[in-house]
């Protein structure tokens, strides 16, 4: 705003006189003004003017009004602002006496603490810490006491620009460093501190800048912690603690001193007086906001213009209208049946929304039956669910029968051994039973021979004798020999035999264990196709097709929250030496889902099963992160959560729930666990890593238990494997290799074994022919010997003698006999003996064999009848909830039928009821359209005469009234509107000359005050107008002399009283400033030792009297004449020496 004119101060005679060319505007404003105010307000509910007066009211002349606005008090009354400061003088003046009566306190914000500089200027590092209200720098020329005042312009975010001492931030670096840094320490207490929890007591900003042009800055709390890099929050602390950097009354550089204080011209007093109280930044605000009235009022001039052509226009309709309005006499009948037509729709679709209601509430009817008996589904549904799941369980805890298996198997193989033995003792017995009664006959035979051979002695000759003796002799040794080969055959037979049996047996086992092979072969390929699977779906180890599942949830509306599954994928396993017993114990829970509302189950179980994995388990639960440490052991155990990582805290809970996880024991090995439970009160259960059960009863007893390892095949195998699906693939096709490798071995061996037997089969089979052979051999010599005995009884004569050896031999032989029957005997009896605990043993075994199996199969069967049941309730599930879905869509299919035809219900009804008022009990639609038409036929024949029809002439009149309607409505809005907005301005520029004048009259009574401190006498002189401010001094002389009678121009005085004068000029000023901070650099160059030592009394005493702000004044003089106070504090800057390259630090006294 440096076109406004103002009038001078009544101060200069000469200026006050001045008139303003603007006057006849200004004159003009007012006298519209007073028009305005003297207007009454009209009243009522109309309108309070007719669209013509609005018209007539927007003037033509709003350039005029704006000019005449810009004038407004551009001259001042001489007499108004002599009553002004008549009226406000000794109130200004007694407020100073009371302010400097009293002492000033130090401000809880907005201050300098200290500042840092590194590298800046001619300072390699300086430091100060700023007293709160006066701090003087002081120290001689070139020890850098200005670079002060430029650091602080600079950390606070100024321009260079500003400082007088550079254009770029570049020519603050020292020279040959490539960056320098200035930290800042702002002051934050009290109740209006800047975000006190975050900063503290103090704000320390950092503000580094390159040589390479970039600038940064860190504010820091005071603690240090970063909190923010921005130049918007620096801002933003500048806007809140009022501290205005750019400011040239907050920090008057040295050159602006200078310039201020020596030669600056009225008229940059007067921009300085401005631009340090913010007066001008509101001028020209203003200044924008009358050009954008301006710009208005255009607009709206132009509109303005248009609206006689809609006039002209709607009377032109208007007129034609009129003349065609006559006609409407005869349209009265078809207007009638237009109305009734219009009702007789509505009837009509009232009577359709009747009939669709009725339909609705019928299909509503069934919808409770068949909920409930979905819910009895449901209910069955689950009950059966719980059940199997229940069952599941029981059959799983029942473990594995392997140990009994191998005990029966161990007792089977003795006991078929035991028999083999007693079987061939049983034939050796029977051949000894046999060999025993041919002896006993022959015993009989002799005997009775010998009785014959007493009578016959005499009847036979010596050589006879002697030659059926040596015959008898022979064929008794032929026969011995026999007897030997048939024993040792015997012998050879049952050796082989043994052998077949260890053979068959062996066959037994290795065609068990190539089954096992076999199936483990299978179940490792079924793993890599696992792996292979898993290399393109992670969640290959929880289920089939569950990467589908997922994205289906992630589609699918829930009445909670979205499932969440499957849960292995949030647990992570720390030592893999848990893998196998974990894969048994969470192995299915690792699979399952949860969902936060029951509602969701159905629909989540039906996406698992048309994914292929009816099994899985869904739990319900809230998400209830409860607290689960009261439950866990001491911390030296281990249990599953403890060995596991949980990365969902929803998760965990729900394993704590199903699995109790927070209290199971681990221990690596069966003995560690019996270990560690006969450590604990009360006993407990452990499970270990090698799996087994070890459970401790309060008593000191206990038991163990093998659990059931999984199956190769079994998809639980590829959890908690901690390793990459490309790993586990190898790993799976290395163990089938293997196990490849064993079958083929296996095989062999078995082919090997078979081959064995078959021999050993053949062996025995010849073994058996030549027992018999020589069984039959035997025989046949015991046959010639008895018939040489026979002969030799019959025909020889033998001596008594002979044949008592030989009843002696046959004695001795059935002795011998006797012997090994009964050693066979005690051998039969010792096995046999063997066998009892054996068989007893064996029974016990296969009596619990047939428990286990019973109790496997009762719990098989319930599984399965639960399950069965669980199929039966499912399928009535889904079919009660597709009959369900089906009444829904059918109620829903009602519903959206009825609201259809409740909106055109509502539609037409609108439509009839803004077309005309209800026309009671209409016709039906037919008869009423049929007359319709036939009047309507009618009356086209006349529209054809009159070119138009009336309809659209009247729409035609309807458009151009609306049109001319908005048109002022318009303009009449947007006209209040700009009234406003200048009424407003006005009144912000009288508030703003107010405040100039305030703020102006303030500054003199101050100015004044402080020249009487040196027993001057003078004003300042405030020419508005012209934008100039000029100062009047008597000094003492004058007063002495001249007795006061002329008032002495600056340029005049000596250099001490013009900067003392200046000097009083800026403490005036200073008053109508708000910052917290005031800075001045050589503020006494030009000063005596009189003036200065006046001027920094004045000085320290106004900044005591002053509340919360804070001093920082520049000199190169001593402060050897001044006193100083508590408040003062002194910073004195090393003197620099010659060739310095750096500036040593400054030291503070006072």
């Amino acid at each position: 705003m440096g076109k406004r004119r103002t009038v001078g101060d009544s101060d200069d005679e000469q200026d006050g006189k001045q008139v303003s060319p603007s006057s006849a505007k200004r004159s003009r404003l007012d006298s519209k003004d007073q028009a305005e105010h003297r207007s009454p307000k009209s009243k009522g509910k109309g309108k309070a003017r007719d669209d013509s007066d609005i018209l007539n009211d927007f003037r033509v002349d709003e350039d005029d009004d704006i000019t005449a606005i810009r004038d407004v008090h551009a001259e001042e009354d001489e007499v108004s602002q002599e009553r002004f400061e008549e009226e406000h003088e000794e109130s200004i003046r007694e407020s100073i006496r009371q302010r400097n009566r009293q002492q000033g306190g130090a401000a809880k914000f907005g201050i300098i603490e200290a500042i840092e500089m590194h590298h800046f200027m001619c300072h390699k590092f300086l430091t100060f810490k700023f007293g709160p209200q006066i701090n003087f720098i002081i120290g001689h020329n070139g020890s850098g006491k200005s670079a002060v005042l430029t650091a602080i312009t600079v950390a606070l975010g100024g321009k260079a620009t500003a400082t007088g001492r550079g254009n770029g931030l570049r020519a603050f670096i020292r020279e040959g460093q490539p960056a320098a840094e200035v930290t800042i320490q702002l002051k934050n207490q009290g109740d209006e501190a800047y975000k006190y929890d975050l900063y503290g007591e103090s704000i320390v900003i950092t503000r580094r800048f390159t040589k390479e042009g970039s600038s940064s800055y860190k504010i820091k709390s005071k603690e240090g912690k970063l909190i923010s890099t921005k130049r918007e929050e620096l801002s933003a602390i500048c806007d809140h603690m009022n501290i205005q950097v750019d400011n040239p009354m907050n920090v008057l550089t040295q050159d602006a001193a200078r310039q201020f204080l020596s030669s600056s011209h009225p008229s940059d007093k007067y921009k300085f007086f401005l631009r340090g109280t913010q007066l001008s930044q509101l001028s020209e605000e203003y200044e924008t906001c009358l050009e954008n009235i301006s710009q208005t009022s255009k607009v709206l001039m132009r509109k303005k213009e248009a609206i006689p052509d809609l006039q002209a226009h709607y009377k032109e309709v208007l007129t034609r209208f009129e003349e065609a309005s006559k006609a409407r006499q005869q349209r009265h009948k078809a207007d009638e049946l237009k109305r009734e037509l219009a009702w007789a729709h509505v009837a009509a679709k009232q009577e359709e929304v009747t009939e669709k209601t009725t339909d609705l509430h019928k299909v509503e009817q069934r919808i409770p039956k068949i909920q409930r008996s979905l819910d009895e589904a449901d209910q069955k549904f689950n009950t059966a669910t719980a059940a199997v799941e229940t069952y599941e369980r029981e059959h799983e805890n029942l473990g594995n029968i392997d140990h009994l298996m191998e005990k029966k198997k161990t007792l089977s193989d003795t006991l078929r051994t035991n028999r083999t033995k007693l079987s061939n003792l049983k034939h050796d017995e029977g051949m000894i039973s046999d060999n025993l009664k041919k002896t006993k006959d022959a015993m009989q035979q002799l005997e009775t021979r010998m009785a014959a051979e007493k009578a016959r002695i005499a009847e036979f000759s010596q050589s006879k004798q002697d030659e059926l003796s040596q015959r008898l002799q022979q064929a008794t040794v032929d026969v011995q020999s026999a007897e030997a080969d048939l024993k040792q055959a015997e012998a050879l037979v049952r050796d082989k035999k043994n052998e077949a049996s260890g053979l068959h047996t062996q066959g037994e086992e290795t065609d068990r264990e190539i089954q096992a092979a076999r199936n483990s072969v299978m179940g490792l390929r079924e793993q890599i196709q696992r792996c292979v699977e898993q290399q393109n779906n992670s969640l290959a180890p929880y289920g089939r097709n569950l990467k589908n599942v997922v994205d289906r949830i992630g589609k699918m509306r829930w009445h909670g929250q979205k499932p969440l599954g499957p849960l292995g994928v949030y647990v992570k396993l720390k030592d893999r030496v848990w893998a196998d017993l974990l894969r048994t114990l969470l192995g299915s829970n690792m699979s399952s889902f949860a969902v936060t509302d029951g509602r969701d189950v159905p629909a989540l179980r039906k996406l698992l099963r048309e994914s292929g994995n009816p099994g899985t388990n869904v739990f319900v639960s809230e998400v209830d992160l409860f607290d689960y440490k009261s439950g866990e052991p001491s911390p030296e155990f281990h249990t599953i959560l403890r060995v596991i990582d949980v990365s969902d805290e929803f998760v965990l809970r729900i394993l704590i729930n199903q699995a109790k996880i927070e209290r199971t024991l681990l221990a690596p090995t069966r003995s560690a666990a019996d270990q560690l439970l006969s450590g604990i009160r009360g006993g407990g259960v452990c499970l270990t890593a090698d799996l087994w059960r070890v459970q401790r009863y309060n008593d000191g007893g206990g038991q163990s238990q093998p659990m059931q390892s999984l199956r190769a095949n079994d998809q639980r195998k590829l959890l908690f494997t901690d390793q990459n699906a490309e790993t586990q693939l190898r790993y799976w096709q290395n163990e089938a290799e293997s196990a490849d490798t064993k079958l083929q071995a296996l095989t062999s061996r078995l082919s090997e074994l078979r081959e064995r037997y078959k021999q050993a089969q053949r062996e025995i089979e010849t073994q058996d022919r030549q027992c018999r052979d020589i069984y039959r051999r035997v025989m046949s010599l015991k046959a010639t010997r008895d018939s040489v005995q026979t002969e030799a009884n019959d025909n020889v004569l033998v001596e008594t003698s002979g044949l008592d050896e030989a009843l002696k031999e046959m004695v001795t032989e059935k002795e011998s006999y006797i012997a090994q029957f009964q050693s066979v005997a005690e051998q039969k009896a010792v096995i046999e003996q063997a066998q009892k605990p054996l068989l007893q043993e064996l029974n016990e075994v296969k009596k619990q064999i047939g428990a286990f199996d019973g109790q496997r199969q009762e719990a098989q069967t319930r599984v399965t009848q639960a399950a069965e049941q669980r199929l039966a309730a499912q399928n009535d599930q889904h079919h009660w909830a597709k009959k369900l879905l089906d009444e829904e869509k059918k109620v829903r299919d009602a519903k959206e039928q009825l609201n259809i035809v409740q909106q055109e219900f509502e539609e037409w009804t609108r439509g009839a009821e803004q077309y005309c008022a209800e026309f009671p009990n209409p016709r039906k639609v037919k008869v009423v359209q049929r007359n319709l038409d036939s009047v309507q036929a009618a009356l086209k024949e006349r529209e054809k005469r009159q070119g138009a029809s009336v309809e659209e002439m009247t729409a035609e009149v309807n458009k151009s009234r609306n049109a001319l309607e908005t048109a002022q409505r318009d303009l009449k809005s947007m006209a209040s509107l700009n009234r406003a907005l200048k009424q407003s301005l006005r009144l912000r520029l009288e508030k703003w000359h107010d405040f100039r004048r305030h703020i102006a009259f303030r500054c003199k009574v101050v100015f004044q005050y402080h020249l009487s401190n040196r027993g001057y006498f003078g004003k300042v002189l405030f020419n508005h107008h012209d934008g100039t401010l000029q100062l009047r001094v008597q000094t003492d002389d004058q007063n002495s002399t001249q007795n006061g009678s002329r008032d002495k121009d600056p340029r005049s005085l000596s250099g001490g009283e013009k900067s003392f004068a200046t000097i009083c000029l800026l403490l005036a000023m200073w008053e109508s400033i708000g910052s917290p901070i005031r800075c001045l650099d050589e503020f006494d160059v030009f000063m005596d030792a009189v003036n200065r030592r006046i001027s920094m009394k004045m000085m320290i005493d106004t900044a005591n009297s002053s509340d919360g702000k804070q001093y920082i004044l520049i000199t190169p003089q001593n402060m050897q004449n001044i006193h100083v106070g508590p408040t003062v504090r002194v910073h004195r800057m090393s003197d620099p020496e010659r060739g310095q390259g750096t500036l040593a630090g400054g030291t503070s006294i006072g």
